[in-house]
């Protein structure tokens, strides 16, 4: 009797469009050089295809989706194309330096896209499909079909399209929630569906391309791929038309984590998942919120006293995954006003401290004092209450002016410094944050590059106030501030000066040692 065969995991491909559908999301325009840059990171991060961009759309994209298909060789390289006769020479033209080209040609099926966007009936956009199809495989081997506005289209006619496109010589076929409507029961169902009706279904790779408007985007791939989908188009941090698209790093790692459930797997170097969101961040500019699923500051950061606990005892109390397996050093035990006894005799025994009871609960009714101002305690902090050091109030805003002209700006601040003295000091910049950032440097001694910066209203009417978060990687360690006020320039002056008064408690022990 054989040998019953291995549960080897399905394959799926992961079909990254962050250049292309990413980038048409508002703000996140990449130049050509960035774009390559991008590319090669996905490349390394192990994504079986990139979509580089829409060649019709403009002289720019055109030569973007060049540039990469001549420098990226590792994978396919897809271009998108309408099924018009100019699109498809476009993303030919731009692919023909790949080493893996592929045309990607779509065109909308839904009755409401048929009427109001296209004016077509069923016959018509049958055969533009079929010609679109037909004419890319004249130039490319590997040619995937989309039909736009797939959930909202009758399935029967879906599976005619869909037969016609594989026919045509299509080798993928991909349903895009284009809208992100469907919920994951309707997307199985559809992918069963189509795989049941489609002729030719078992010749071809079945697709997801899900948007996130109703937050669905991750779940409903996820059901995609119970229904039989084998490839799914998603982008680094979830970037693209509206609400974004299915995130990568999400649906890698539910596929990685919940293995035995869904028994398929994807080809990514999960441990560059962390690097490549980053890189992304520097080169749009735009940074993930910090509770971000996998690639978030937050998203390994433990704060709570009874999670932090838990943790102590078993990681896996409250951790899914090692944060090393995305990129993560480690996990993060936070010390701010929620963290419990636990955590802080923790790291007491970690500096190498050996306290008893009494001790323990005046530095834990210290530390908890200190989290009124600064929000999170250091390990140079405990230090200090631990060894009887004050920790003061360190420097303080006393009063701010700022102008702007419109070709630049001024600041002037007036701080306290740690012994109570005032210090003036003024800076320009291109904008009122430069100016005042400049500003604090001057005033402070202390200068750094940020690495995150964000500002959020807090409160409704003449309530609200502004919240300031940053933070800035200094010496090898990220140091976060913040900084709560009615005017959110203030807010932002005192998240800077949280930041600066950790670098000036840190370089303190320093000073006093090179003066004895």
């Amino acid at each position: 009797m054989p040998a019953p065969e291995p549960d080897v995991p399905a394959r799926v491909l992961i079909f990254d469009t962050s250049l292309r559908d990413g980038e048409q999301a508002p703000g996140f325009t990449m130049s050509a050089a960035q774009k390559v840059l991008l590319a090669r990171a996905l490349e390394e991060l192990g994504v079986d295809v990139i979509e580089a961009g829409f060649p019709r759309s403009s002289p720019a994209d055109h030569a973007a989706v060049q540039a990469i298909a001549r420098e990226v060789r590792g994978c396919r390289i897809a271009a998108l194309a309408r099924c018009h006769p100019e699109d498809i020479a476009a993303a030919a033209s731009a692919l023909a330096p790949a080493a893996h080209p592929r045309i990607h040609v779509f065109i909308s099926t839904s009755p409401l896209h048929r009427e109001h966007k296209l004016g077509l009936d069923r016959a018509q956009v049958l055969e533009r499909a079929v010609m679109g199809v037909r004419l890319a495989r004249s130039h490319v081997d590997d040619v995937e079909f989309s039909a736009e506005d797939a959930t909202r289209t009758e399935p029967e006619f879906l599976a005619e399209v869909f037969s016609a496109a594989v026919e045509a010589g299509a080798t993928t076929l991909n349903v895009p929630d284009t809208v992100g409507y469907a919920t994951p029961a309707d997307l199985r169902a559809l992918f069963e569906y189509l795989r049941a009706h489609v002729r030719g279904a078992e010749r071809v790779v079945f697709s997801a391309h899900c948007h996130d408007d109703l937050g669905l985007g991750v779940a409903n791939s996820l059901a995609a791929i119970e229904g039989g989908a084998r490839q799914v188009e998603c982008t680094i941090n979830g970037i693209g038309e509206r609400a974004g698209n299915a995130a990568m790093e999400e649906v890698v790692m539910a596929l990685k984590v919940r293995g035995a459930f869904y028994r398929a797997d994807t080809g990514i170097r999960t441990r560059r998942l962390l690097a490549t969101s980053r890189l992304l961040s520097q080169i749009t500019g735009m940074h993930v919120q910090r509770n971000k699923a996998i690639v978030g500051q937050n998203a390994f950061a433990h704060e709570s006293g009874i999670h932090q606990h838990g943790m102590l005892k078993n990681r896996n109390t409250y951790e899914i995954m090692r944060p090393q397996d995305v990129g993560w050093e480690d996990s993060q035990l936070v010390l701010g006003r929620h963290s419990g006894r636990a955590a802080v005799a923790d790291r007491v025994r970690r500096l190498g401290y050996v306290l008893d009871e009494a001790q323990l609960d005046r530095l834990i009714a210290d530390a908890k004092a200190l989290t009124q101002t600064q929000h999170v305690v250091s390990d140079r902090d405990l230090q200090r209450l631990i060894e009887g050091e004050a920790i003061g109030p360190g420097w303080r805003i006393a009063g701010m002016q700022l102008s702007d002209s419109g070709h630049g700006a001024h600041a002037q601040v007036q701080l306290s410094d740690p012994d109570g003295r005032r210090v003036v000091q003024a800076a320009d910049g291109q904008g009122p944050v430069e100016a005042l950032f400049a500003a604090l440097s001057r005033a402070t001694g202390v200068d750094f590059v940020l690495e995150t910066y964000e500002v959020h209203s807090m409160g409704i009417g003449p309530d609200a106030r502004g919240e300031a978060n940053l933070s800035a990687r200094i010496d090898g360690t990220l140091m976060t501030g913040q900084g709560t006020s009615r005017d959110v320039l203030e807010a932002s002056a005192i998240a800077w000066l949280d930041v600066a008064n950790r670098v000036l408690r840190e370089r303190a022990p320093r000073a006093e040692a090179a003066l004895a």
